[in-house]
């Protein structure tokens, strides 16, 4: 199994009730805390409407987070093109790139929530193919092509970008949900995907078969996929038992399902949980769920097992969510960090060996005390003198002996 990347993504998922402005600086918090926790990637949304998902423009977001700090990726997941003028989103993301020194990736998407859409007048007939058109135009500008182009949505006269990205090559990435319509475009641009429809069941069992559309299209447009390029979203919560993490999440899992799942989004074919222990049963890793809720233990075997049945990935993006309180949220990633990370790339496997070893060849290094032991008792004469040096008696001749700079013996 390859090293993998670890990254988070925040939608985000905030109950409704709670101070915004809290929110957003609880939310900042949160990549300080992975960035210094050594996780690779954090993503953040695009989002207008049902009230659990605040976050308007990720860039804005990003550019606070990139000054707070240090080396981690910010990526856009998603900007949904169809809402903007392309040069616009350009621009965005250059300056973005600019403020973060070179961390962005630009992550796209055709939209996700219809009422966003709505409010905005754009026909969902045409999201997909906007969200094409946009792709191809914003690369052409990255290259510093200068750029003519009407459509009945947009136009561009003699554009061009007076300022180029820091990176060279800034990572494109499309955000792929169950369908095949992400992974082709991804193919046909040849450029990297965020399968965010993984945390549920139809997803994870949709990931085997979603990579050979992506190999398809770039086939088809002469391009090239890489799977390290492809990221895999999971959802987790983590504690040092299973006891510990069902108990932290139970309810807050309850409330995000039944209230924004159930209630707002009026996703078909989910139903209510009973209860925060029937959410827990039915949400954790059991049979092929989407999610975790327990060790890290746990965890690892679920993206080992992620990983066998897809073929492969780059990167695992956690969803960050308030199923528990913030201090308990805290407390699961940096498990991650310690075990989960560690484990799955094999940083700790050749210490592992190395206690082994030694514990499996202990009579080899037993010579080695035996060594000190030979040298002990052939000095015995040595050590005898040193018990007579350290007895009380000796310590009191040696102090009635005159020493210099006595004032007493200067006297005599």
């Amino acid at each position: 199994m390859a090293r993998l990347r670890f990254g988070a993504f925040l939608a985000p998922h905030h109950p409704i009730g709670e101070n915004p402005v809290l929110q957003f600086r609880r939310d900042l918090k949160f990549v300080e805390h992975i960035d210094d926790l050594g996780f690779d990637e954090f993503w953040c949304g695009e989002h207008h409407s049902s009230g659990w998902e605040m976050i308007a423009s990720p860039e804005m977001f990003l550019a606070v987070a990139g000054e707070r700090t240090k080396r981690i990726k910010l990526g856009t997941g998603v900007i949904s093109l169809p809402y903007h003028h392309p040069y616009n989103v350009a621009q965005r993301m250059v300056q973005l790139d600019h403020m973060t020194a070179g961390r962005a990736i630009f992550g796209s998407g055709p939209g996700a929530l219809p009422s966003d859409a709505h409010t905005l007048g754009i026909d969902p007939m045409v999201q997909r193919d906007r969200q094409d058109e946009a792709i191809g135009i914003i690369r052409r500008l990255f290259k510093g092509e200068r750029v003519t182009h009407k459509t009945d949505w947009y136009t561009l006269q003699d554009a061009a970008l007076q300022l180029l990205p820091v990176q060279e090559d800034m990572e494109f990435v499309v955000a792929s949900q169950i369908s095949p319509s992400g992974m082709t475009l991804a193919g046909k641009y040849g450029i990297g995907i965020i399968s965010l429809g993984s945390m549920s069941e139809q997803g994870l069992l949709s990931l085997p078969t979603q990579w050979g559309f992506a190999e398809a299209a770039a086939q088809k447009n002469g391009t090239t996929v890489d799977r390290k390029q492809w990221r895999v979203l999971l959802s987790w919560h983590i504690a040092e038992t299973r006891e510990k993490a069902r108990e932290e999440a139970r309810h807050g899992l309850m409330r995000w399902h039944n209230e924004y799942i159930v209630g707002t989004l009026q996703r078909p074919g989910a139903e209510p949980f009973s209860s925060p222990d029937d959410a827990v049963d039915k949400t954790a890793f059991v049979d092929g769920a989407a999610s975790v809720i327990g060790t890290p233990d746990d965890l690892v075997a679920m993206i080992k097992s992620v990983y066998e049945k897809s073929g492969g990935f780059g990167c695992v993006v956690g969803f960050v969510h308030d199923w528990a309180n913030p201090e308990n949220t805290m407390r699961s990633w940096d498990l991650v960090a310690r075990y989960v990370v560690p484990q799955v790339n094999g940083y700790v496997t050749k210490l592992r060996e190395s206690q082994k070893f030694l514990i499996e060849n202990r009579a080899v290094f037993e010579r080695a005390n035996q060594a000190v032991m030979a040298k002990i008792m052939a000095n015995s004469a040595a050590a005898e003198a040193l018990k007579v040096t350290a007895s009380p008696r000796f310590a009191a001749a040696s102090a009635a002996v005159p020493k210099f700079g006595d004032t007493k013996t200067r006297a005599k």
